[in-house]
């Protein structure tokens, strides 16, 4: 099921009236109630589902989340949109993507609009539990991470494919919570590699140094004081 929205709906200083949306604005970040319903309707009929999204900005999908089996954030793709997603599917590519944006909840979660401190927002400064955390992704295969060494401000890690299928897996260094460095590699099925990563405007102090495949409270990441 391809669902989300469109540049029609979501933008600057439109003419949309419709439930969730003011000017372009969005009041709510759930699907629209239409999608809800039809892929609820869907679901009933017990066959296998997976739900593609077609969105420029995140989506509360917490029902989604729950009951669809698959769901593959597929963004505004572009004209090749169609032999990429049906790679994806079909498993003649395996997905390496990682989330670039906090999903939340609701847009309850967030601070109002007019008020523009951080506080409460990006990952940085979120205190609540997202649906989805900035820099998730899945993937085909599993990857495992050892020998995590840090000198200064240059960290290396070995990067093992612990699955059966070759694919890409993007290595995310965190410096007391914050992405210090990320690199996105290849690895065949079983195949190992030694990655180095240079941490990029590291304030002065002692730092928690954390890298693994997402956010060092999401994810199994090595951890380690500098």
């Amino acid at each position: 099921m391809f669902m989300g929205l469109s540049a029609r709906l979501e933008g600057e200083e439109m003419d949309v009236a419709i439930e969730g949306f003011h000017g372009g604005d969005r009041t709510a970040i759930d699907l629209p109630k239409v999608q809800q319903d039809l892929i609820k309707k869907i679901q009933t009929l017990g066959k296998p589902v997976v739900l593609v999204l077609l969105n420029g900005s995140a989506l509360a999908i917490n029902w989604e989340s729950k009951n669809i089996p698959a769901i593959v954030e597929a963004w505004y793709p572009g004209q090749a949109a169609g032999q990429a997603i049906a790679d994806v599917l079909f498993g003649d590519y395996n997905p390496g993507g990682k989330l670039p944006v906090t999903f939340y909840k609701s847009v309850n979660d967030l601070p109002p609009f007019e008020d523009y401190h951080m506080k409460g927002r990006t990952y940085k400064f979120f205190e609540g539990e997202p649906l989805y955390p900035f820099g998730y992704g899945l993937s085909y295969t599993t990857f495992g991470y050892k020998d995590l060494k840090v000198e200064d401000k240059n960290v290396s890690v070995t990067v093992t494919n612990t699955g059966k299928v070759d694919g890409d897996e993007v290595i995310q260094l965190y410096a007391s919570g914050n992405l210090a460095a990320f690199k996105r590699i290849h690895l065949k099925a079983g195949e190992s590699k030694t990655v180095d990563l240079e941490m990029k405007n590291l304030k002065p102090g002692d730092h928690t140094i954390s890298v693994g495949g997402g956010q060092p409270k999401y994810s199994q990441n090595l951890t380690t004081s500098k």
